[in-house]
C-alpha cells in the first residue's frame, strides 16, 4: 500500500509537466501543437447506452444512442467526459474526415468530475493521430479560446471561438467539487469531451453549457485532468482529496466576538464534519485560518493570484499528501497547527449510483431497493404527477445530503408500484416509501432487510414505513412465499434479487 501511495504521489507531482516530458522522449508518439494537427486529434465518440431504471431496478432502460467528442492524449489514450460513455455497452470513435469507426473500451472513469479515458482495440490509429499538448498553467481571464468538437447540427468537426470568462471552484455534483472554467465560445450537445485550446495548447475539456442561457459554456481545466490521470496511474480511480464540512463565514461582528477572534484573524468557521475521519481533529466553532501557508479570508476564499480568488476547498486538493492536509486552526483564543485527514469521497446516506446499477430484492408484490440521488429524481417526478403521494416527513427529504449515521447505513425504499396480486388487495402502493421496520426490527440497509425476511418465523410479515400518513402492510408469510415465483414469471423478471442480495437470501444458515 505504501508503494502504491508513493507511486500516486510521484505521478501527481509529475503530471503537471507530462506534456513537456513526452516531447523529450525519443521515439514517442508525435504531439499535436498546431491547428491542423489538433483537428486530426479530436474524435467523435459514439456510445450505445443502457442507463439504470431506478423504478424498475431488475432491468435497464432501453438502449439509446449518444454522441460526444474526445481528444487524443499521451499513452495511446482518448480523453472524454464520463457522461458520454457511462453505462455504455458499446463505444466507437471516428476521426475527423475519416470514414471508419473504431471500437473502443472504457479504461477508467470518474463520474464525479465527469472524466473518462478510452482505449482503442487498434492502437495503430495513434501513429497518425498524435496526442494534443496540454498547457501547464491555468489560463487568464479574457484569454482567447477555441472549442473543438462534434455538436449537433452537422457531422463535421466544429470549431467555435470565444474567451475565458470566469474561473471558479464549484460543486460538480452533490459529492464532488472542482475547478471550472467558463467560456463564451458556443458549446452545444455533442461538444462534451472536446478540447478547449488556447494558443496551441489544450486548457481543458468541454463538459456542459448553462441551459436557457446564451454563450455560457463550461470546461474542465487541465489541473483537474492531471489529478484524474495521476489517480488512475495504478489502474484504479480513488477520488479527489477533500474536507467534507459544513462551514460558515466569519464576517458577522457578533460571531467574531463570540469566538473571541482578533481583528487581524480571518478564516472559515467549522459547523459540522461529514464522516468521522476529521472528527478527532476538527471541532464545531473551530476557525480554519490557513491551509498550508495559504490564508483564508472571512468569506472562505483564498487568493491564488492577484486576479483570482477561489473557494478555500480548492487548496486542499493542491497540497493534500498521504491522506492529510496541514491546517492552522483558531480555537479557544489560541492558534494551533494540525494535520487533518482528508477523504476521497463524501459519505452520503443517499449516494449517487456513479456508474453502478441499483441493487434490488423482490418479496411477493414488493420491490425493495436503496435510495440514491437517481431514485430521488424519479420519486420526485412521480410525486409531482400524483399530488396525493406526498413526501411529508420522508427521510428522502429530511436526510438529503446527510452522511450515514452508522457504518453501512442505507435508506431502503419500495422502488416500484406493487406487482398486481391478490395478496396485496386493498393496500395503496407504497412506492417511494422508506422502510422503517419489519416485524419490529429496525431496518438499516438492504442486506439486513433480506436477512430479516429470510429468518422470519412469524405467520405474518409486518412492514412499517418512515413517512407521515403511510399505511402499514400486513401480509401472510406463506402467501408471499407462494406468490413470489408466480409474480416473477408473470412479469418476466429473471431473478428475485441482485446477486449480492440473493447470496444473503440463499445463505444456508437461513430458513425461508
Amino acid at each position: 500500500m505504501k508503494l502504491l501511495r508513493l507511486a500516486k504521489n510521484v505521478a501527481r507531482s509529475l503530471s503537471c509537466i507530462s506534456w513537456l516530458a513526452l516531447t523529450l522522449l525519443p521515439g514517442h508518439t508525435l504531439l499535436a501543437s498546431d491547428s491542423n494537427t489538433i483537428e486530426n486529434s479530436v474524435v467523435k465518440v459514439f456510445s450505445t447506452i443502457r442507463n439504470p431504471d431506478p423504478s424498475r431496478p431488475w432491468t435497464k432502460q432501453p438502449p439509446g444512442e449518444a454522441t460526444g467528442s474526445g481528444v487524443v492524449i499521451e499513452g495511446h489514450r482518448i480523453l472524454t467526459n464520463a457522461h458520454v460513455v457511462r453505462y455504455a455497452s458499446q463505444v466507437q470513435i471516428q476521426a475527423n474526415q475519416a470514414g471508419d469507426k473504431l471500437s473502443a473500451k472504457v479504461l477508467a472513469v470518474a463520474p464525479g468530475i465527469d472524466l473518462a479515458v478510452l482505449q482503442l482495440d487498434d492502437e495503430s490509429f495513434f501513429d497518425t493521430h498524435p496526442a494534443v499538448l496540454r498547457a501547464n498553467k491555468m489560463p487568464e481571464i479574457k484569454d482567447a479560446v477555441l472549442a473543438y468538437g462534434y455538436p449537433t447540427g452537422g457531422a463535421a468537426l466544429s470549431i467555435t471561438k470565444g474567451i475565458v470568462s470566469r474561473i471558479e471552484f464549484v460543486p460538480y455534483s452533490i459529492a464532488t467539487s472542482g475547478l471550472r472554467i467558463q467560456i463564451d465560445a458556443a458549446i452545444n450537445p455533442g461538444n462534451s469531451g472536446g478540447p478547449a485550446i488556447a494558443g496551441d495548447r489544450m486548457i481543458g475539456l468541454a463538459f456542459s453549457k448553462l441551459n436557457q442561457a446564451n454563450n455560457i459554456g463550461y470546461i474542465i481545466p487541465n489541473e483537474e485532468i492531471e489529478l484524474f490521470l495521476a489517480d488512475i496511474a495504478d489502474g484504479h480511480y480513488d477520488g479527489k482529496p477533500a474536507l467534507y464540512l459544513e462551514s460558515q463565514t466569519l464576517e458577522n461582528p457578533s460571531l467574531r466576538a463570540y469566538l473571541k477572534v482578533e481583528k487581524s484573524t480571518t478564516g472559515i468557521v467549522v459547523q459540522r464534519n461529514y464522516g468521522d475521519r476529521a472528527a478527532p481533529v476538527l471541532q464545531r466553532w473551530d476557525v480554519i485560518t490557513k491551509i498550508g501557508d495559504m490564508a483564508i479570508d472571512d468569506q472562505g476564499m483564498i487568493k491564488v493570484s492577484p486576479s483570482l480568488r477561489l473557494a478555500y476547498q480548492y487548496w486542499i486538493q493542491r497540497i493534500a499528501k498521504d491522506g492529510k492536509v496541514p491546517l492552522t486552526i483558531f480555537r479557544g483564543g489560541k492558534s494551533q497547527s494540525a494535520l487533518v485527514p482528508v477523504a476521497l469521497d463524501r459519505p452520503l446516506v443517499m449516494p449517487e449510483l456513479a456508474g453502478s446499477y441499483p441493487p434490488y430484492f423482490i418479496y411477493g408484490p414488493l420491490v425493495f431497493s436503496k435510495a440514491t440521488i437517481e431514485f430521488l429524481g424519479v420519486a420526485q417526478a412521480r410525486a409531482a404527477a400524483r399530488p396525493t403521494m406526498g413526501f411529508m416527513g420522508s427521510p428522502l427529504v429530511t436526510r438529503f445530503g446527510q452522511p450515514p449515521r452508522m457504518a453501512g447505513e442505507e435508506l431502503v425504499v419500495v422502488s416500484s408500484p406493487l406487482f398486481p396480486n391478490k395478496i396485496a388487495q386493498g393496500y395503496d402502493s407504497p412506492v417511494g416509501s422508506v422502510v422503517r421496520a419489519v416485524n419490529g426490527t429496525k431496518i438499516d440497509n438492504l442486506k439486513q432487510l433480506v436477512k430479516t425476511l429470510r429468518d422470519l418465523k412469524d405467520e405474518f410479515v409486518i412492514v412499517e414505513f418512515d413517512q407521515d400518513e403511510s399505511e402499514t402492510l400486513v401480509l401472510r408469510r406463506a402467501d408471499i412465499a407462494a406468490a413470489t415465483e408466480e409474480i416473477l414469471s408473470d412479469n418476466g423478471v429473471r431473478a428475485q434479487g441482485s446477486p449480492e442480495l440473493l447470496a444473503v437470501w440463499n445463505d444456508e444458515g437461513g430458513a425461508h
